[in-house]
């Protein structure tokens, strides 16, 4: 009796057995995930490694780097639709850092956006936004968020931003993080924290940094298609040497196959209907086919950070557009039979509130080539401040030759852990002319997702000169970064 029990049981082991093994051969058993779902934080609200507010092109390399590195990261949009001045604002004439020696200082994953540009396959809208839309892959994104409202507490003598509260569709969600990132161009997160100004352009002529702020022009980029780019090349050719044709178009100016700058002889004849505008040089992209786009239209006194002030200088700028393309059609070789092709829906922000950092990056860094122990990019660009009511023309302090950006030009001073992308870049308004170029700051934004991925469980506050050593070996090892002179 007992030796029948014993077979059957045996019997049911080897049935059981059998059976696990074909569920297993017929659904895979299932693998172990990489990245472990972002944890819950109480009713109603998630917690992440890193959360991003804004979708501005830097914010997503270093969401990228971090979700690569294993992090929970999720993108906290204001904007309806993803893309910032890539995008939306249509910033499609990309200036390019070089040393003294004209090497390119574009590195990491921005290269390949500049390098698609320089050989013609990234020029139409429509390719920056795939260029765009394969770096964003990948990474949760929520848009047309507001935040309602935040919650620091004290650490250590410093603030730490414990969690944020938004709103989307009506609905209030809560979050909190490790790490917060400030990437958008008005101020979304920062304006919100306890943070000091940093001096803008009134800083330049005004006897007190306590007025109010003022800020460079914003630029409405102007599409125009049945553009005959081969007249314009070939009205410049036969007027050269280029002395000849600078003296006759005006200084900078000069053409090739792919763009155009200068004219200011002619340009800065043009009157505007609205005295909030005005034209400068033509700074223009060829996209092939007759179609081009022109970063000319400057706009006074936007404040970014103003919804209705945005709103309105773009309704007038996109008035003022068909008194410029007749103004082109009369003045510019090439743009004889030209008409306007559709508009951005966006501006392109050069310069808004930015917030006092653990190291402000001075002028006299960027003009003696200094480099820093926490490096995190490589800058240079000529330090180029465009034009406000009171410098009508914009001003220059000269050009630069590579410097280094440090780590705590992005953290922002007095908070353990809100860390500060693109432009937001910590400046004085100087060094900022130059530091604000995206690719210096593309840079920087990878270089800190990556750190923020592979030093997982150190405060970035605490990392010293000898982490720095290791994190550039790695650095420059497996990724191609030099972050050294």
């Amino acid at each position: 009796m007992r030796k029948n029990i014993f077979k059957g049981s045996v019997r049911y082991c080897i049935a059981l057995l059998i059976a696990a093994l074909m569920i297993q051969w017929i659904v895979p058993y299932p693998q172990a995930k990489t990245v472990q779902a972002p944890a819950s934080c109480g009713l109603g609200c998630i917690r992440y490694d890193v959360v991003v507010i804004g979708s501005e092109i830097q914010g997503v390399l270093l969401a990228r780097e971090a979700v690569k590195h294993g992090l929970d990261v999720i993108i906290l949009d204001p904007r309806s639709e993803s893309g910032g001045e890539l995008v939306g604002g249509q910033m499609h004439f990309l200036d390019e850092p070089n040393d003294k020696n004209k090497k390119s200082l574009v590195q990491g994953e921005i290269k390949e956006l500049f390098d698609g540009f320089k050989k013609g396959s990234i020029r139409k809208a429509s390719e920056f936004n795939k260029y765009y839309n394969s770096k964003i892959k990948g990474i949760s994104i929520k848009s047309g968020i507001e935040i309602e409202s935040v919650k620091t507490i004290k650490v250590k003598g410093s603030q730490s931003l414990q969690s944020l509260t938004y709103l989307v569709n009506g609905k209030r969600h809560q979050v909190q993080a490790n790490y917060w990132v400030e990437n958008t161009d008005f101020n979304a997160l920062t304006g919100k924290l306890d943070a000091k100004r940093i001096p803008g352009m009134e800083s330049l002529y005004k006897p007190s940094y306590g007025q109010e702020p003022d800020y460079m022009a914003a630029t409405l980029m102007l599409r125009f298609k049945k553009v005959d780019w081969r007249k314009l090349h070939q009205t410049v050719l036969e007027n050269y040497p280029l002395s000849n044709v600078q003296k006759k178009y005006g200084p900078n100016t000069y053409v090739d196959w792919n763009i155009a700058t200068g004219f200011s002889n002619i340009m800065m004849k043009y009157k505007p209907q609205d005295s909030q505008m005005v034209l400068r040089g033509m700074n223009t992209l060829d996209q092939g086919h007759g179609e081009v786009i022109m970063n000319a239209l400057l706009i006074y006194d936007v404040d970014p950070s103003d919804e209705k002030s945005v709103k309105n200088a773009l309704s007038k700028a996109k008035a003022e557009a068909p008194y410029v393309l007749e103004f082109m059609r009369k003045n510019i070789p090439g743009f004889a039979k030209a008409d306007l092709n559709g508009f951005p829906e966006y501006l392109y922000i050069r310069d808004y509130n930015r917030y006092e950092t653990e190291y402000v990056l001075k002028y006299e860094d960027v003009k003696n080539s200094r480099m820093f122990w926490d490096n995190v990019s490589i800058g240079g660009y000529s330090i180029d401040l465009q034009a406000t009511r009171l410098i009508p023309k914009g001003i220059g302090f000269g050009k630069t030759d590579r410097y280094g950006m440090p780590l705590r030009s992005f953290e922002l001073k007095s908070y353990d852990n809100v860390l500060v992308t693109g432009k937001n870049v910590g400046a004085d308004v100087k060094a900022y002319g130059s530091a604000r170029i995206m690719p210096n700051t593309a840079l920087a934004a990878q270089t800190i997702g990556i750190i923020l991925g592979r030093e997982k469980g150190k405060n970035l506050n605490d990392l010293t000169p000898d982490d720095f050593r290791r994190i550039h070996a790695y650095l420059k090892k497996d990724y191609g970064i030099v972050l050294n002179k």
